[in-house]
């Protein structure tokens, strides 16, 4: 127990930068402490992962909460070669797409409620933003069960959020009907290496109590960009054609340079066209 508390805590530090006092509790420690240490893993060993362990994790996944017990959440075990490859191309620039040994792609699922409220002769009065967003909020639940179970089952993983870069393309090859969509890919393996703790923004500007407060937000934004730096320095600039090189590049410019370019700009007309009203 002691061994796990000093992980627990020691995780933590590395990921905030903060120290954290580990309570004593009856039990789970360890568990906490695998969670805390939690590091994407793009690389992956040869050794593949047995069918009924990636069953089983599914299953765990999908016993995570859901809105209301709708159960909206899917998850697509993609083994066919072909269609992994063509994964990997939709991709683009996520080479792990197609090497790691298991690909899964969660999916949001309100067909089967529109299906219950034509079996049972019910209008469906909430034809609004919240069916898409109840869907898609279920299937990123059951994207970070399913992470969580394989991390305690010794596996790494490593989501895929570009498998909606061209989401039409991917519903048509993964035969997607109206009013299911793809929210995520996950790579799925068991690790080449350790990997490292990406550390995170600290949990003071996170963490809220009775009131929304972000506090000195720009400063807050520095020390992380500068404690990143010392950690887990960025290995290149992203695109240096466009924005040139910047010293010292941290975690904000990064970020500022990927969302000043479009990404997924026709994603909300491609939901409309499965039927979903985004008022």
């Amino acid at each position: 127990m002691t061994d796990s508390r000093t992980k627990l805590a020691s995780a933590l530090a590395e990921r905030f930068g903060e120290e954290f006092a580990v309570p004593h509790i009856a039990g789970g420690v360890a568990g906490l402490a695998q969670l805390a240490d939690h590091r994407s893993m793009r690389a992956y060993a040869d050794t593949p992962v047995p069918a009924d362990l990636v069953r089983l994790l599914c299953a765990v996944a999908l016993s995570a909460p859901t809105k209301s017990d709708l159960q909206q959440a899917d998850i697509l075990v993609v083994e066919d070669k072909t269609t992994r490859a063509m994964l990997d191309l939709y991709c683009g620039e996520n080479p792990w797409v197609g090497q790691a040994p298991v690909f899964l792609v969660f999916l949001a699922n309100n067909r089967r409620q529109q299906r219950i409220h034509a079996l049972r002769g019910r209008e469906f009065a909430n034809d609004h933003l919240d069916a898409f967003f109840n869907a898609a909020v279920d299937a990123g639940i059951a994207l970070a069960a399913f992470v969580a179970a394989a991390d305690l089952a010794g596996l790494g993983t490593c989501p895929i959020s570009a498998i909606r870069n061209r989401a039409e393309d991917v519903a048509t090859l993964l035969g997607l009907p109206a009013r299911v969509f793809p929210v995520a890919g996950l790579c799925v393996g068991w690790p080449k290496h350790a990997g490292g703790i990406s550390p995170r923004l600290p949990t003071a500007l996170r963490v809220h109590k009775d009131r929304y407060d972000e506090g000195d937000l720009d400063g807050a934004i520095a020390a992380y960009d500068a404690r990143r730096n010392r950690t887990r320095p960025y290995a290149k600039q992203r695109d240096e054609k466009r924005f040139g090189r910047q010293e010292p590049y941290g975690w904000s410019e990064d970020k500022a340079r990927q969302y000043a370019a479009v990404e997924r700009g026709d994603f909300g007309a491609y939901i409309r066209k499965l039927g979903f009203k985004l008022d």
